[in-house]
C-alpha cells in the first residue's frame, strides 16, 4: 500500500496538501493549499513561516483539485522552494489558478508588479490543463520509474472542481483484479442540485480513499428550503428598508448566490418586497444587487466565458434568453473608491440592497467594511452561506449575534451586533454527511481504506461512525485525521 502524507488539513479545515508517496524518491501532491482563521494562527501569519516545510525534492508534479485559496494559496511558496514539475488541472481552473494566486499575492505578499508577474508567468509555464474523465500518464524521473496515470472527475464544489484519481502498478504483497492500484483524494465534494453544476459520480474505484469531511457531521437543507429562506431573509431585511449583506467567497458561491437571486426577481418580478423611508414601493425587480468585488466580478466573467461547463438546468435557463450571471438589476464596483462612496450611501439612506462581497470568512476584504458601517443597524441582516472556520469574525458573528451585548472585532475595535445574523446551510459549496456516504457507497467495490481528512474532531468523528454503520463493509479500516482519533493515519 502506498504512504500518504498530509501536509495540511489534517487538524482543520484550511491547508490542503497531501503528498501521495510512490517510492523512496517519487511522490505527487494533491493540493497546495493556505492555513486560515485559527489554524493560520497557530502556524503564524508571515511571510517566512508560510515557507514549504517539507521536502519536495522527491515531488513529481502538482494535482490540483480547484482552486479556492485553502487549496492553493501556497503555490507560490512551492515555486519559490524550486518545484518547477507540472501543475495539473482542468482546463476551467487552469483560467481561474492565476487570478486567485494574483490576489493572493497582491494581498499577502507584495503589490510589485514585476515580482507578481514573474510569479505568474513561471506559474503558467508550468500549467497543465487536462479534460475532465481522461486518463493521462505522467512522466516520472527515473529509469525505473512507474507508470502513473492520473484522472479528474467533476467534483460538483466550484467551477472547474474535481477529485483526483490516480492508477499505480499494484504495490508488492498486493492483490488486484487489473493489477494497478487506485488511489482517489475527493478534494471538496459539492451537494447534489446546486446551482450551475453537476453533481459529482463516485469512481468506480478507490482502493484508498482519502476523503473530506468539512461536514461529515451534518446534512444540509435541499436546494428548494434553502431558495425559499434566501428569499425570506432577503424580504424580511428589504421590507423596512434594510440592507442584506451576504459574505461570499469570490469564486462559486457568488456565481451560485447571483444565479439563484436571478430565480427570485424572474418568478417574483412585480411583487412589491418594500417601502422605502419616502412611501414609495419598491419591487423585486427594482431591487439593487451589488456585488462589490473585482476577483468576484472577474471571476463570474469566466463562469460565462465557459457555459459549456454548466449543467443541464442553467443551459436551459441561458437558451431561454434568460441572463442568470448577468441581469439588469447587477451593479459591479471595482474601484476602491466607487466602494467607499457605496458603503457611506447605504449607511445613509434606507433604499433596500443585496451586497455581495469577500471574504466569505469575513477576515478581510470590502465586506469588513460594510459590517463596521452597518452592523449596528437593526434594520440590516448579514446572510452566511458558507463554512465559518473558528478563529473568523464570522464564525464570532454566528457565536454572538443573539447576545444582548454581543459585538465582533475588526482591526482591534469592537462593533455591537444590531442586525440580524442567519446562516442558510443549504448553499454551502461542501457535500453534507449523507452526500458523502452516497458518493462512498456508490464506489462499486469498497475502498480498503479511507482516510477522513479536511474537518474539525467533531464532524470526523461523527462521519466515521456513520460510514462504520451505513458501510460496514469498509468500517473497520476508516481513519480519521487529527489530535484525537479512532485510528491514528
Amino acid at each position: 500500500m502506498f504512504e500518504i502524507t498530509h501536509h495540511g488539513a489534517k487538524d482543520g479545515v484550511t491547508g490542503s496538501c497531501h503528498e501521495l508517496i510512490i517510492d523512496d524518491d517519487r511522490s505527487l501532491l494533491v493540493d497546495c493549499g493556505l492555513f486560515q482563521g485559527s489554524e493560520a494562527s497557530e502556524r503564524g501569519a508571515s511571510v517566512e513561516q508560510l515557507a514549504i516545510e517539507f521536502d519536495i525534492s522527491r515531488v513529481q508534479a502538482l494535482i490540483v483539485t480547484h482552486v479556492h485559496i485553502d487549496h492553493v494559496g501556497r503555490i507560490p511558496y512551492l515555486l519559490a522552494a524550486g518545484f518547477s514539475g507540472p501543475i495539473i488541472c482542468s482546463k476551467p481552473s487552469a483560467e481561474l489558478l492565476p487570478l486567485v494566486i494574483e490576489d493572493a499575492l497582491k494581498v499577502g505578499v507584495t503589490r510589485n508588479r514585476d515580482i507578481i508577474e514573474a510569479c505568474l508567468e513561471r506559474l503558467r509555464a508550468q500549467l497543465v490543463a487536462v479534460e475532465y474523465e481522461v486518463w493521462h500518464a505522467l512522466t516520472l524521473n527515473g529509469d525505473d520509474a512507474p507508470a502513473v496515470q492520473v484522472r479528474l472527475s467533476p467534483a460538483g464544489h466550484i467551477l472547474g472542481s474535481a477529485y483526483v484519481s490516480v492508477r499505480l502498478p499494484v504495490p508488492s504483497g498486493e492483490t488486484s483484479v487489473d493489477q494497478h492500484w487506485h488511489v482517489v483524494f475527493s478534494g471538496d465534494l459539492g451537494a447534489p442540485h446546486a446551482p450551475l453544476l453537476p453533481e459529482p459520480k463516485a469512481p468506480e474505484r478507490a482502493d484508498q480513499l482519502v476523503l473530506e469531511s468539512t461536514y461529515g457531521d451534518k446534512d444540509h437543507e435541499d436546494r428548494s428550503q434553502r431558495r425559499e429562506r434566501l428569499q425570506a431573509s432577503m424580504a424580511g431585511a428589504l421590507a423596512d428598508g434594510g440592507v442584506v449583506l451576504i459574505p461570499a467567497f469570490s469564486i462559486g458561491r457568488t456565481q451560485e448566490l447571483l444565479y439563484e437571486i436571478e430565480s427570485i426577481i424572474h418568478e417574483q418580478r412585480d411583487t412589491p418586497v418594500s417601502h422605502t423611508r419616502s412611501g414609495a414601493s419598491v419591487a423585486w425587480d427594482e431591487l439593487d444587487i451589488i456585488v462589490d468585488s473585482p476577483l468576484a466580478n472577474d471571476f463570474t466573467e469566466v463562469y460565462r466565458r465557459l457555459k459549456p461547463y454548466w449543467d443541464q438546468e442553467a443551459s436551459e435557463r441561458v437558451a431561454s434568453g434568460r441572463h442568470p450571471l448577468n441581469f439588469e438589476q447587477i451593479t459591479t464596483i471595482d474601484e476602491h473608491d466607487l466602494h467607499v462612496q457605496t458603503v457611506d450611501y447605504l449607511a445613509r439612506q434606507a433604499r433596500p440592497a443585496v451586497v455581495i462581497a469577500a471574504s466569505g470568512m469575513c477576515a478581510g476584504g470590502r465586506i469588513v467594511n460594510y459590517l463596521k458601517a452597518l452592523l449596528g443597524d437593526a434594520r440590516n441582516d448579514v446572510i452566511f452561506v458558507g463554512y465559518q472556520a473558528a478563529g473568523t469574525p464570522g464564525r464570532d458573528l454566528l457565536r454572538f449575534h443573539h447576545k444582548a451585548n454581543g459585538y465582533v472585532e475588526f482591526d482591534g475595535e469592537r462593533y455591537p451586533i444590531k442586525a440580524k445574523v442567519w446562516q442558510l446551510g443549504g448553499y454551502s459549496a461542501h457535500a453534507g454527511q449523507a452526500d458523502l456516504l452516497r458518493f462512498v457507497a456508490g464506489i462499486p467495490m469498497a475502498p480498503r481504506q479511507v482516510k477522513l481528512v479536511h474537518g474539525e474532531a467533531d464532524a470526523k468523528q461523527a462521519l466515521a461512525l456513520a460510514l462504520q454503520e451505513r458501510c460496514p463493509e469498509i468500517g473497520a479500516v476508516v481513519r480519521w485525521c487529527g489530535r484525537e482519533s479512532l485510528s491514528i493515519c
